[in-house]
């Protein structure tokens, strides 16, 4: 059993008011992201965290884009780091990333990393040290599959994949995974004590011994390269700004699909662009916050 979110529910949930007079209130983010080959995954993400309330963006990538990305997200501050040989990020850059970390009110790692084995011996050389709320999404979940539990995380975690990256964490076939996902998203949440958001035609948010939601907004507009990095930007920006685990999964996958949603509606089902999505964010917001009644508040389970 799943309960759908809608509008009503987050009004009955709301996110936390921080301070408008200063950006630190509304919370830090570290974003780790981008491959020498994937730049702009970077700066999708980067930019949704920001969008949906966070007052400061860190961005860790790659040398190569360092430069290039700081122009094109100047209220973010870039760091270049070495690159391993599939183009992601070096281990090497291991030890300044966790010291960003620390620094962070919540770590995302994973938009656009290219090499499963790599992204996980990224966040293996970090885990250890990352004692705030973590976010793994795509590739980065192949870390997952070594550390089930996730022993080393220290903090609350958030997991964001689609279906195929589900079914290599579970080693399991896609169509297992398409014949019931709400149960594969369950069952991972359980395994790992994460919460799990699960991004497909109809998104899944599974929690721990907890709710399981699912959002039936969004069209196939949302099916495009990035869509996903612009999703993960929106949830770490929640974490960032103090909502809960659960709270910045289903705030986050039920943002991302209804500004597609606005979007389909004034440009067309189909040809919107990844990077037009996080604009939409804002008056979304707004109009969620402008009157939160607090009723039907649901009691989802502290991860």
């Amino acid at each position: 059993m799943s309960t759908e979110v809608t509008a009503d529910l987050l009004r009955g949930w709301p996110l936390p008011s921080p301070a408008a007079s200063e950006k630190h209130s509304r919370g830090v983010a570290l974003v780790v992201a981008g491959s020498a080959s994937t730049p702009g995954t970077a700066r999708l993400a980067a930019e949704a965290a920001l969008r949906v309330g966070c007052g400061k963006v860190r961005v860790a990538t790659v040398s190569s884009a360092a430069a290039a990305l700081a122009v094109m997200v100047p209220e973010a501050r870039v760091f270049g780091f070495d690159e391993a040989p599939s183009g992601d990020l070096s281990t090497e850059a291991a030890a300044t990333i966790s010291d960003l970390a620390a620094h962070a009110d919540a770590t995302l790692i994973g938009p656009g990393f290219v090499d499963p084995g790599a992204a996980a011996d990224l966040v293996a050389a970090v885990a250890s040290s990352l004692t705030g709320p973590v976010m793994l999404d795509a590739l980065a979940s192949a870390y997952v599959g070594a550390h089930p539990d996730l022993a080393d995380l220290r903090g609350p975690c958030v997991l964001t994949v689609n279906p195929s990256e589900l079914a290599l964490v579970l080693d399991v076939g896609q169509e297992e995974i398409e014949a019931d996902p709400a149960a594969s998203v369950s069952r991972l949440a359980e395994a790992s004590g994460a919460v799990v958001l699960l991004g497909s035609e109809t998104k899944v948010v599974a929690t721990p011994g907890g709710p399981c939601y699912r959002v039936t907004a969004g069209g196939p507009g949302l099916a495009i390269a990035g869509s996903g990095d612009v999703q993960a930007g929106l949830v770490a920006g929640l974490l960032a700004r103090g909502a809960e685990p659960a709270q910045a999964a289903v705030w986050g996958g039920w943002l991302h699909a209804t500004a597609g949603d606005r979007l389909a509606a004034r440009v067309g089902s189909l040809g919107f662009l990844t990077r037009e999505l996080a604009a939409e964010v804002p008056p979304l917001l707004d109009g969620l916050t402008r009157e939160q009644s607090g009723a039907g508040r649901p009691t989802p389970t502290r991860p």
